[in-house]
Formats: structure tokens, sequence, C-alpha cells
């Protein structure tokens, strides 16, 4: 039996890659593993046969056989550990991959979380103005040291892997702030991982949720 992940029944991000099942699904699609979705809606998230899976009533989640995981960095990992594809052979070059997707998860993706709440959740409080570009500056500090370690490189460490399906992951919630643009080694660098066929095959997929039909071009 293929595993079984969920996903949001109506995202909100309107099927643009960012819901965190995209990362899970891309992983899946890198190393050529074939998955069911199980669609949920908010309501049901919330239910309590949802949070024995997740105990926060999010996505994703991730089944196979007696194995039930939720967090999509602990999920990649899992499907990067157990198929060959997404981390290296060698293992100081595996121990460096995994810690890339700690890095992604831990130290670059809080302050473009931090920036997403300043813009949708507190956009209309009185203080939000003179808050915004301290947000943003706090982004940008992790954007240049980013930027500065990856320099001309394609991937963050040698060849592709989890690490860099996690940072890519990431960053492509900075694309519509135009904060991305600002790198343009980052701005590359995302854009390999979407012209991925992995990526591309997840990203249809998670758009055909949204849209009952494929993406565009």
């Amino acid at each position: 039996m293929p595993p079984t992940i969920t996903a949001f029944e109506s995202s909100p991000d309107r099927g643009r890659g960012l819901a965190r099942d995209m990362r899970v699904r891309w992983a899946l699609e890198e190393v050529g593993q074939p998955y069911e979705v199980r669609l949920v809606s908010f309501s049901a998230m919330k239910e309590p046969a949802h949070r024995a899976l997740h105990p926060f009533g999010q996505i994703p989640t991730y089944e196979e056989g007696d194995l039930a995981l939720f967090e999509s960095g602990a999920i990649v990992l899992h499907i990067a550990e157990r198929h060959a594809g997404l981390l290296p052979d060698d293992a100081n070059a595996r121990a460096r991959a995994i810690a890339w997707m700690f890095a992604a998860l831990n130290t670059v993706e809080p302050p473009i979380l931090e920036l997403a709440t300043a813009r949708l959740l507190e956009g209309d409080k009185p203080w939000s103005k003179e808050r915004l570009p301290l947000v943003k500056d706090r982004v940008r500090d992790r954007l240049k040291q980013l930027s500065a370690r990856l320099g001309d490189a394609d991937w963050l460490d040698g060849t592709f892997s989890a690490g860099d399906l996690m940072m890519v992951g990431v960053l492509l919630r900075l694309k519509a702030s135009g904060l991305l643009d600002e790198y343009p080694n980052l701005a590359a660098y995302v854009a390999r991982g979407e012209a991925r066929p992995a990526f591309k095959r997840a990203f249809a997929a998670q758009w055909a949720v949204f849209t009952g039909k494929p993406p565009i071009g």
C-alpha cells in the first residue's frame, strides 16, 4: 500500500504551492514513491480522528502501515532516509544535508512567517506601519546570510538534497513580497528548484486540488 498524506480540501494559498503538503509531495515525487492524498476540511482538521494523527490539527500528516507522522520536516526526513535520492551516501554530506533541513525550518522560515503574520493579521493595527519595516529587515538579514553562503553554487552543499528541497519550499513564501528579488542568486536558486520535474509534478497535483485542472504553462 502506498503512503497516504493529508492536504487542505480548500487551500488558503489558492493552490500556489505554499501549503506544507507541497514539501511532502515534492519529496515523494523526487524519490519516485507513489502516494495517495486524503483531503481534509478545516472543520475535519479539528476533529478527534485527525488530531489523533496531528495533535495540533494541521496538515500534512503521513500514514504508512502502522506508522503515522506529522510535521513536514519530519515527514520529508523519513522519506529521505527510506528512499535514495534526497540524502547523499557520504555520512558527512548526509549530516550536512539534514542540518540544512533544520536551518530552513528553524532559522530561515520563522522571520518569513512573521512577515506573513505582520501583513495578513496585523495590517490593520495602528503600529503596523512602524513594525513592518523591522520585520522585513529581519528577513533580509537571513537572506543576506544565506545568499553569501550559497554564492554562485547551484545547491547548498554540492548536489540537490532534502536540505535544498526544504529551503526552496521556505523561500517560495517570499516570491510575492519582492524581497527574494533583492538577492538574485537566491531567486535563481528557487527557480532551479521549481524547474525540477518532481517539483512540477507536485505543484500540478496541489494546483489541481484548488482549481480542478492542471496549471497553465
